[in-house]
C-alpha cells in the first residue's frame, strides 16, 4: 500500500491551490464542459435500475457494465453529495475511470435525488442509512462479484462510511470504503457553512435545496410538505423547521447527532477504508477529522489542497481523486484475489 497515490502527492499550479476554486470548480458547469469524453464513458451502455431499500421504499440508480473483454475487477458502488445525483460530474468522471480499470460501475441515488422525488411519500434526510445499507445489499445480490468497493463523496462519503460500518451485521459482503471530503460533524459543519465560510456556498445550497423541496410538493401535491416561509429561513432555520415537521428526532441538534460519524464513532468499523479530505476545504473543516479516533483498518489523508470534493490537477479539469480511488479499488481487488 506504501505505493498508493496519497493526499500529500497533490500538488496544483496556481491558482488552483485556493480551495475556494477548488471547491467553486468541482461541481461546476464550466468544468462539464471542459471535462474530456472519456470522463462520460460509464453513461454508454448504463443501465436504469430499480433499487430496492426495504419497507416499500424505492430508490434510483444505475448500473454500467465493464468492457475491457476481461473478466470484471469486481463492482465499484458510487455514493453522490447533498442535492448531487448518479448524473454529478465527480460520479461520472469517477466512474469512467474504474470502467477503464475493468470494474463494473453502480451509481446510487440517495432518496429525492436525481429526479426520483415521485417514488417515496416521505422526504429524504440524512439519517436514512438503513434503507441505504438495505439497498446496497440489494445491489450486491443482483450483482454478485468477487470483490465490491464502495465510494462516496461529501454527505455520500458521510453515508459510504456509515453503511460499511454496518455492512458487516447486514450481511452484505462489502471489501472496502472510500470518503472524499465526508460529512464528519454535521453540528460542526452546518456552524462552519453558515458562518466561517463565504455566503456563495450557502446560497448554492439552499438554492439546489428549495428546488428539490418545490419538486417534492409536486409530486405529492395532497402532502403539505413546508410553509412558504420557512423555505426563506436560513440553512439551519429550513433544516431545524423540517426535522420538527416530518421525523421523531425532537431537536435539530438530535438529528445532527444521528448521521455524526465523529470523535469514535467509527472505532468499530471492521472493513478496510479510507478518508481523504484537504485542509483547505471551505465547507467541512479539517479540526474534525484531526479529532477522529479511527482503527488501524481505516486510513486518514489530510491533502494540503483540494478544496471541497475538488482535487482538480489542471487545465483539463481532471480529479486527483480518479486515480487516488482507482489505486486503492485496484490494490483491494488484486490483494482479495491473491491466494
Amino acid at each position: 500500500m506504501n505505493t498508493l497515490p496519497r493526499g500529500k502527492d497533490f500538488r496544483p499550479p496556481w491558482p488552483l491551490t485556493s480551495g475556494h476554486l477548488q471547491t467553486m470548480l468541482s461541481s461546476s458547469g464550466v468544468r462539464r464542459r471542459l471535462l474530456p469524453h472519456s470522463a462520460r464513458e460509464v453513461l454508454t451502455g448504463a443501465e436504469p435500475v430499480l433499487v430496492d431499500g426495504g419497507e416499500g421504499v424505492r430508490l434510483t440508480g444505475a448500473f454500467t457494465a465493464q468492457r475491457t473483454g476481461g473478466e470484471s475487477r469486481g463492482l465499484a458502488v458510487l455514493f453522490h453529495g447533498w442535492e448531487g445525483s448518479v448524473d454529478s460530474t465527480y460520479v461520472l468522471q469517477t466512474g469512467s475511470r474504474l470502467l477503464r480499470d475493468g470494474w463494473d460501475v453502480f451509481r446510487l441515488n440517495f432518496r429525492d435525488h436525481g429526479e426520483s422525488h415521485h417514488l417515496n411519500e416521505a422526504l429524504f434526510h440524512s439519517c436514512r442509512i438503513d434503507e441505504v445499507v438495505h439497498a446496497l445489499g440489494d445491489i450486491v445480490r443482483r450483482w454478485p462479484r468477487p470483490v465490491t468497493a464502495l465510494a462516496g463523496f461529501s454527505l455520500g462519503g458521510n453515508f459510504a462510511l456509515r453503511a460499511a460500518l454496518r455492512a458487516p451485521a447486514a450481511g452484505i459482503p462489502l471489501d472496502y470504503a472510500l470518503a472524499v471530503c465526508p460529512i464528519i460533524d454535521p453540528g460542526e459543519g452546518l456552524f462552519s457553512l453558515e458562518q466561517s465560510a463565504p455566503w456563495f456556498y450557502q446560497a448554492y445550497f439552499m438554492r439546489k435545496w428549495r428546488q428539490s423541496l418545490k419538486a417534492k410538493q409536486q409530486a405529492f401535491p395532497q402532502r403539505q410538505y413546508f410553509e412558504l416561509a420557512e423555505l426563506k429561513q436560513s440553512l439551519r432555520g429550513l433544516t431545524e423547521a423540517l426535522v420538527l415537521r416530518h421525523t421523531d428526532f425532537g431537536s435539530l441538534e438530535a438529528y445532527l447527532d444521528g448521521y455524526s460519524v465523529a470523535r469514535d464513532a467509527l472505532a468499530g468499523m471492521a472493513i478496510p477504508a479510507t478518508i481523504l479530505t484537504a485542509r483547505d476545504d471551505p465547507v467541512i473543516p479539517v479540526g474534525a477529522f484531526e479529532q477522529l479516533q479511527l482503527p488501524p483498518g481505516i486510513e486518514l489523508d489530510i491533502a494540503e489542497y483540494g478544496g471541497h470534493c475538488g482535487f482538480i490537477r489542471g487545465a483539463d479539469m481532471v480529479s486527483f481523486t480518479d486515480d487516488y480511488i482507482a489505486a486503492r479499488f485496484d490494490a483491494i481487488a488484486m490483494a482479495t484475489v491473491s491466494p
